[in-house]
């Protein structure tokens, strides 16, 4: 499994998140990865295919907002929101909270 990149908390731009969390499919991965803590890729529960979750997941990693780490031969995906929370506060969990008005 090739090793993947993410950004450091430091580099994580506010437009880049804001813009990666703008996608309904992706709001709803961040919704279920903040429930559940972390998720196996074939473990969300969306519309579309394996392919469009894991273009969407990418985009969510370049943005700085998923952490993914090798587990068995899946990868494990987790929501760095104490990270987030650190660099600004209060934006995520309030879009979180926000979206399941």
């Amino acid at each position: 499994m090739r090793a993947l990149n993410h950004p450091t908390i430091d580099s994580v731009d506010l437009a880049t998140l804001l813009n990666a969390l703008a996608d309904p499919i992706r709001l709803r991965v961040v919704g279920q990865l903040a429930d559940a803590g972390g998720v196996v890729c074939g473990g969300f529960d969306v519309p579309v295919s394996m392919s469009t979750l894991s273009h969407h997941l990418k985009v969510l990693r370049e943005a700085g907002l998923v952490r993914v780490t090798p587990e068995g031969s899946h990868r494990r995906h987790e929501l760095r929101a104490d990270e987030i929370e650190t660099r600004y506060p209060g934006v995520l969990s309030s879009i979180i909270t926000a979206a399941r008005a």
